[in-house]
């Protein structure tokens, strides 16, 4: 009888652990199987926001003709995981807007739209790109502010929204951003006070944040030695420029043309800066 219950418990555990188990492998399997899928649905999401083609680029290229998403023009994947790593639709002169499907490209490291007429707002699913490391929207028409969301994909490196119609203030969580090197935000309609966590990105050698309506660099913007071009022309500066940023040994130039600023610049300039343009 002790026997006969112990087999019973055991095949009983047997099956617990197969009907645990078993579906786990059926699901990954099948998620295994549908990863490039998922790509391809993000793709032509993308495509049927697209409200002009003037071109017909993607209107020939990104058929049902050519299957293989990988050979789709703008598309670049990877070479071990075929997953799409880059995508590029620069100068297509494309009007559309960004659909939420483009944050299940999750081995996405580059998302260029630069000189089209993409507008509207960005969607909080981009934030899904852990490994973006350059986003460049420049000369398009997108609004609304910088969300908050942008602090974090960590892994970014050059943030390029210039030339649109953005608003309000930079978040505060752009210091989160630690391996940025460029922050070009020039010519949108961004106003305040420069955040002074910018001071805090270690990386960061290039800050572009001119033709806008700032009013403020803060002491911090100038505390690090790393930054070798800023442009912070065409803004409501006012005030003194803060001394700090005289002391940016590695800055090459320094555009300030077009603000209210009021004071000198220091006699020693050179001395301490030889490299520098203004």
């Amino acid at each position: 009888m002790a026997r006969t219950r112990f087999l019973l418990s055991l095949t009983l555990l047997l099956v617990q652990n197969c009907c645990v188990y078993m579906p786990k492998l059926t699901i990954g399997a099948v998620a295994a199987q549908t990863n490039i899928s998922t790509d391809e649905s993000a793709l032509r999401a993308l495509k049927a926001h697209i409200t002009s083609d003037p071109e017909n680029i993607l209107t020939t290229n990104w058929s049902t003709s050519n299957s293989n998403i990988c050979n789709w023009v703008g598309v670049t994947c990877g070479v071990r995981n075929l997953r799409v790593t880059a995508l590029n639709l620069s100068y297509m002169g494309l009007t559309g807007t960004v659909p939420p499907h483009l944050g299940n490209l999750s081995f996405l490291v580059q998302l260029e739209f630069r000189n089209n007429s993409f507008g509207g707002t960005l969607p909080s699913e981009l934030s899904h790109l852990r490994r973006l490391k350059l986003i460049s929207f420049s000369f398009n028409n997108f609004a609304g502010t910088i969300p908050s969301w942008f602090g974090s994909l960590s892994e970014l490196q050059t943030f390029d929204l210039y030339g649109n119609q953005f608003s309000g203030s930079i978040p505060k969580e752009v210091e989160k951003l630690t391996m940025l090197k460029e922050i070009v935000l020039g010519q949108n309609n961004f106003k305040g006070i420069i955040p002074r966590e910018i001071g805090n990105l270690t990386m960061l050698k290039t800050v572009y944040l001119d033709n806008n309506m700032f009013e403020e660099i803060p002491n911090l913007i100038g505390s690090k030695d790393q930054v070798k071009k800023l442009y912070v022309q065409v803004n409501a500066l006012k005030g003194p420029l803060p001394l700090s940023v005289f002391n940016m040994s590695s800055l090459k130039i320094l555009a300030l043309s077009v603000n209210k600023m009021t004071g000198g610049i220091p006699d020693n300039l050179c001395q301490h800066l030889p490299s520098i343009q203004i």
